[in-house]
Order: C-alpha cells, then structure tokens, then sequence
C-alpha cells in the first residue's frame, strides 16, 4: 500500500511495524456535570481549597467529586489514580485542553 506524502513532502507516519497509527477509542466515565467542572477547576491548578471557594463547596465535597471521578475511571478500565493521570485522561476525553491549563 501507497501512501502520498503530506503538504510538505514528508512520507506518512507509520508504526515501527509499517502499518498506519491506530487510533484508540477510550471508554469514557459517565461523570456528572459538576464532577466535570470540579475536575476542570482542579486540573488548571486551582488548589483543592482554591476549588472550594470558588465553587461555593467544602474542602471535603471537593475530595468526594475527585475520589468518585477516580473511581469511575477505574471502573471503566482507565487507572487515574494521580492528578497527572487525571489531567491525561480528561486531555484524551475532551474534559480540558492543553490552552486551557
């Protein structure tokens, strides 16, 4: 199989086997609205007690939303047990992108 090359004349990208890259289809967690939003204020650096405040919740509402969320992950097979799995795992769901962080 022939591929043409890009724009700029660069061969198309293939695996180390020659085959073309997979794209993988992840499964995603059903999270809530405001799990979702805690976990954006939490991933762009906002401390725990920063989301707090600015969410208008207790310290600890915010440790059930990040303990929940990472339990979801982990039911659907994606570990998150450390924020930088969580901010991996909300970059490959569309949760966050990177010019948001």
């Amino acid at each position: 199989m022939t591929t043409a090359p890009d724009a700029l004349g660069h061969p198309p990208h293939t695996g180390h086997t020659g085959e073309p890259p997979v794209t993988r289809i992840y499964p995603k967690p059903a999270l809530s609205a405001r799990e979702v939003e805690v976990l954006r204020h939490w991933l762009r650096g906002d401390s725990k007690l920063a989301v707090a405040a600015d969410l208008h919740i207790a310290l600890g509402t915010v440790n059930t939303h990040l303990t929940r969320i990472r339990e979801k992950y982990a039911l659907v097979g994606r570990d998150a047990s450390t924020k930088t799995a969580l901010l991996v795992r909300a970059l490959q769901d569309g949760i966050i992108t990177i010019a948001e962080l």
